[in-house]
């Protein structure tokens, strides 16, 4: 059987960008980066926790760990490395940001046609209610929509949470 997908965002649930800014948060290096189309003079802080990589590395024996982020392929250039990840497949956007279907966030229909039918477990910041919705109405299988504080990033109920959904398929 082929393992559900685990859709990955990077800013809010790995980067609590929404986090008060002169505190980073428990856990949490300051990284500097400037990934493509980043052309600020400062260069981008991003604030990773090290402990996040092992986490995901245990959901990856009942995962296909996907990048489901802004930063496309550029995640396992800047991201990846700090967490002690391998190079993962990511989704590449065909468009990102504008206008979504049933007020949806932009990227919940490009999740739909990357999973084609299969399970995934989606964790992101700006889930919604109309995103659950949109996915029932769209998904003929399992499907986990996982909400993340981008003040708080991935908390440890979370990784449980991704674990017990899979261990339940």
């Amino acid at each position: 059987m082929t393992k559900p997908l685990l859709l990955i965002d990077v800013d809010g649930p790995l980067n609590p960008y929404a986090a008060r800014r002169e505190r980073r948060p428990e856990g949490y290096r300051t990284h500097r980066m400037r990934p493509g189309g980043w052309f600020e003079t400062k260069p981008l802080r991003v604030w990773l926790n090290p402990g996040h990589g092992p986490e995901l590395l245990a959901l990856a024996e009942a995962y296909e760990l996907v990048w489901a982020t802004t930063w496309k392929g550029e995640a396992n250039e800047w991201i990846g490395p700090h967490l002690g990840l391998p190079e993962l497949p990511f989704i590449d956007w065909p468009q990102m940001h504008g206008a979504a279907p049933d007020g949806t966030f932009w990227k919940t229909r490009y999740v739909l046609e990357y999973a084609r039918g299969r399970p995934f477990a989606w964790v992101d910041d700006d889930i919604t209610p109309y995103d659950h919705a949109y996915v029932e109405r769209g998904h003929d299988t399992a499907a986990l929509l996982l909400h993340v504080d981008p003040r708080l990033g991935l908390l440890r109920p979370d990784f449980d949470a991704l674990a017990d959904w899979a261990a339940a398929l």
